[in-house]
């Protein structure tokens, strides 16, 4: 590479051709004269003739200079110019890259960055003609090919950085250590290093292991904003406690926490404040039970990946609890009062009522604790029964009543009449212990401890299903805690008392850990299921966003589920049956997060970088068409080729030339009269609209952007011209402040921070569109910096700007069975040029429609993956799916189109056998 500066040559020797200027200088100072056109009758061909020497014309130095500077502009696109060009590649071997695609490898939208500046130093060891290597520090997903280890060709390295995803779990570099013992890299080879900025075990092994291939060059995230980890709240006091952690830094920072329900919407938002030199923070979530409980995802905003993200499962709701009895305060010895000891363990966790058995059944219960003091009559445990069998569960204590009452059918297994005591009848040396749990319980797991005893219990009568309906047992084996399923509710018994008469179970702190099993038992997380396996529900991907899971994804097992260790084949996520999943997260998995300063082996540090280097060859070669046809034209007309050519032959040529030059590159800014021409064009287009289908882009005042939407929208028209019976028209830019939108079934618009606010007259012809029928796909164009989270990026702030003075109904996450997704092609996912993001419709059935949503929002950039150019190829490329994902994106396209056109067709076909039937009789 040969540099000049900012301006570099990467092919120098190309530049040898200059020396052909002066050869070409001289073939050009020769050009045959003009014909001359002279009319005369044939005769004159015999009179006059005289033969003349004819010396030939002398080229125009302005047009051989012109010449030359076209000659000179392809020899120097030969050459390979390039803008602030960097350093060429250290060493002579082949180039190494090493990345960090972990689970913080796309925080703050970072993965494009990284493989942008990847890109650029495959483009040197191109052009410097080496091999190329790349090599991943996380372990591949399960349904994915495991990487190659070994050299490769540029291009093909170049494909596998564009299709790169990180992962939801951490890096493994003490693994892609080892593996590099036999790697056929050599000693001088380049080695670069792409890393996330964190610190951890096998860093430095890795680091020795990619010094003993070549010069090492450790490259960190320019600009870096530490990586913050989400980690599972806690609760304390009753309230759910956020916590997060991150590298130790000496500047303080502020983040932002979102909570979401089960269909994406944000519901709460909680500041969190690092303090300088702080590590770890923490704030409490207070919020109403009621929206608590609604709370299925927690988010750090702006940050994204899987380490940003918690799932919560039914152990950090609040739920509602009902106790029989009278309030402790009210009774006059409260240590002896059963409802005191429960009241204790279980208010920081649950929604407590305390009362009689008719008031508490006529609220929302999930749990009624029934004590022994409490026992319930006849139409009392009818009504209880009843309300097991709709999904209840009701928690029995023992006691003399029930020991010594009369017979009772709300117990899930017979009992022997009065109960064991301590030097009783039916008596033991010494108080017994607890055993460890079984995994069938739902209480597997739980630590017991030494001094917990039981000196009196109701014993159970031996049955054949006694041992299966058993969670807890004594040291002597008799069971302390049975259970039966009735419907679909549990009825659970305590075989002793719920105070400290009969054991001391209620002093410690494994009655609250029973008890609140119990309580998440009453949504179903553990369900029928606690005592098999957990399968894989919902998982995580790299870009924190939730999907079905891979193939290969193994189930949970109970006695594995207190050692969850996240990698692909147990990616975090919700595992579970429907109705009952249990959470498990990332956050708690990372360790103590660290910053990566350095590594061993003599590493250079760098700064992962944005592209600086400028290709300038595309932009040469234009100028050079440019002269090109400027000298196609002057040379037309010298030899009088052209209409008109005989008036235009007295005008000096540079003039003629200067003129040539400026109505070319005029294209670019075409003046009042060409702007008054293009208008009454547009509109005969909108007279034609009425007669012709033809799908809309709004303009928002960004050319780039304008220029995309008409090329996706042309591209997706031709689809549709190919694939289905609609044949669109050429696709129109419109402006609601200005234009008829009414004409137009169907209408992109890309969300820009450059369009103005809309008009009165905009806002009024938008809203009638939408009621009239017409169709708008709102697209923010960022699901690559959010993650796919709406709301999280700045195009939903500027759509909020755009839609502000418009009827606007509430909006939900598009269901998974609605028509979009069978209008024509059968989808569960609509990707863009980008990937992940929802799509957002208007909830209920719609305005006024026939329950068609007029307003559908997302943010995957459709138009960019619609995009085609003048030769019908792809413009734009496509992250992270490549040409699978471009033809989804086009699925997509002729589905929403062909629901502007039919809207629900596809649902009413439910009816047409009903139809069909009445039109007979």
């Amino acid at each position: 590479m040969f540099s000049l500066g900012a301006l570099a040559f990467a092919a120098p020797w190309m530049l040898a051709l200059a020396i052909t200027l002066p050869v070409i200088w001289w073939l050009l100072r020769l050009l045959p004269p003009a014909p001359k056109l002279i009319r005369f009758p044939a005769i004159r061909l015999l009179l006059g003739l005289k033969p003349e020497e004819e010396t030939p014309r002398r080229l125009p130095l302005w047009l051989a200079i012109l010449r030359l500077l076209l000659v000179s502009l392809m020899i120097a696109a030969l050459a390979q110019p390039l803008l602030n060009p960097a350093g060429d590649l250290q060493g002579s071997g082949p180039l190494v890259v090493v990345i960090d695609d972990g689970h913080i490898a796309d925080v703050g939208g970072a993965l494009l960055q990284r493989q942008q500046h990847v890109g650029n130093l495959i483009d040197k060891a191109e052009r410097a003609g080496r091999s190329v290597a790349v090599l991943t520090t996380a372990p591949p997903a399960i349904d994915e090919q495991p990487p190659a280890r070994g050299l490769m060709r540029p291009a093909d390295a170049r494909g596998l950085i564009g299709a790169m995803k990180p992962k939801p779990w951490p890096t493994d570099r003490a693994a892609l250590a080892r593996t590099l013992d036999t790697a056929p890299y050599g000693t001088d080879a380049t080695v670069v290093w792409v890393s996330d900025g964190l610190d951890g075990p096998a860093a430095a092994q890795l680091g020795e292991r990619l010094s003993a291939a070549g010069a090492l060059q450790l490259l960190l995230p320019e600009g870096q904003v530490a990586p913050i980890a989400l980690l599972p709240p806690t609760v304390q006091g009753g309230d759910l406690v956020l916590r997060a952690q991150r590298p130790p830094s000496d500047l303080p920072r502020r983040i932002g926490v979102q909570a979401s329900d089960e269909q994406g919407r944000a519901i709460a938002r909680m500041e969190m404040e690092f303090a300088a030199g702080a590590a770890q923070a923490q704030t409490p979530f207070t919020v109403p039970n009621e929206l608590r409980n609604r709370v299925v995802r927690l988010d750090i905003e702006r940050q994204g990946g899987a380490g940003s993200a918690v799932l919560l499962d039914e152990r950090f709701r609040r739920r509602p609890v009902g106790i029989v009895g009278e309030p402790p305060s009210e009774a006059g010895t409260p240590l002896l009062n059963e409802v005191y000891y429960l009241d204790r363990a279980l208010a920081p966790f649950a929604a407590l009522s305390v009362g009689d058995i008719g008031p508490l059944l006529e609220e929302k219960l999930a749990v009624v604790l029934l004590p022994d003091n409490a026992a319930p009559s006849a139409a009392d445990r009818e009504r209880l029964a009843q309300w097991i069998a709709t999904g209840g569960v009701l928690v029995r204590f023992a006691g003399p009543r029930l020991a010594n009452g009369p017979d009772d059918n709300l117990i899930p297994v017979r009992l022997r009449a009065g109960e064991r005591a301590l030097g009783g009848a039916i008596a033991w040396g010494e108080p017994a212990t607890l055993t460890e749990f079984s995994d069938k319980s739902p209480f597997a797991g739980l630590a017991v401890p030494d001094d917990v005893q039981v000196s009196q219990q109701v014993l159970a009568e031996p049955d054949a299903q006694l041992s299966d309906r058993t969670w807890a047992r004594l040291s002597d084996g008799t069971p302390l805690v049975t259970a039966e399923r009735r419907g679909e509710g549990w009825l659970v018994l305590f075989h002793s008392s719920a105070n400290t008469t009969w054991n001391n179970l209620p002093l410690s702190g494994l009655f609250v850990e029973m008890l609140q099993r119990l309580i998440a038992l009453s949504r179903g997380v553990a369900g029928s299921t606690f005592d098999q396996a957990l399968r894989p529900y919902r998982v995580f991907d790299g870009f924190g966003r939730l999907g079905d899971p891979p193939v290969g994804v193994r189930p949970i097992l109970p006695d594995q589920a207190a050692r969850f260790a996240p990698g692909p084949a147990t990616p975090p996520g919700l595992y579970g049956e429907e109705g009952a999943q249990q959470a498990f997260n990332l956050g708690y998995r990372v360790g103590e997060l660290a910053a990566l300063t350095g590594v061993a082996g003599g590493a250079s540090l760098g700064l992962i970088e944005a592209q600086s280097e400028i290709d300038l060859v595309p932009f040469v070669l234009v100028a050079a068409m440019v002269l090109l046809l400027i000298d196609i034209f002057v040379a037309l007309w010298l030899r009088g080729l052209l209409p008109a050519a005989t008036r235009l032959r007295r005008a000096p040529a540079a003039v003629l030339a200067v003129a040539v030059f400026a109505g070319l590159t005029g294209l670019a800014a075409p003046d009042r009269a060409a702007a008054q021409g293009a208008s009454q064009a547009a509109d005969d287009i909108y007279l034609r609209a009425t007669l012709e289908t033809r799908l809309a882009y709004v303009v928002t005042g960004n050319n780039e952007v304008a220029r995309v939407s008409r090329a996706g929208l042309a591209g997706l028209s031709n689809v549709l011209k190919q694939r289905t019976s609609v044949e669109p028209a050429e696709p129109i830019g419109v402006d609601p402040d200005r234009d008829e939108l009414r004409l137009f079934p169907f209408i992109y618009w890309p969300v820009t921070a450059e369009q103005p606010s809309l008009s009165r007259e905009g806002v009024a012809a938008v809203d009638r569109f939408l009621k009239q029928g017409g169709i708008i796909l709102f697209d923010t164009r960022d699901a690559h910096l959010t993650g796919g989270r709406t709301g999280l990026g700045s195009g939903t702030r500027e759509l909020r700007r755009l839609l502000a003075g418009i009827e606007i109904p509430p909006l939900i996450a598009m269901p998974r069975e609605h028509v979009i997704g069978k209008s024509f092609y059968l989808l569960s996912d609509f990707p863009g040029r980008w990937a992940g993001g929802a799509l957002w419709l208007e909830a209920g059935d719609g305005r006024v429609n026939d329950g068609v949503s007029s307003l559908v929002i997302g943010s995957n950039d459709w138009a960019g993956a619609w995009a085609i150019n003048s030769y019908g190829d792809p413009m734009l490329p496509v992250a992270p799916g490549g040409s699978n994902q471009r033809e989804l994106a086009y699925r997509f396209g002729v589905n929403i189109v062909m629901y502007a056109l039919t809207g629900n067709y596809k649902d009413d076909q439910v009816h047409l056998p009903k139809i069909l039937e009445r039109l007979v009789r």
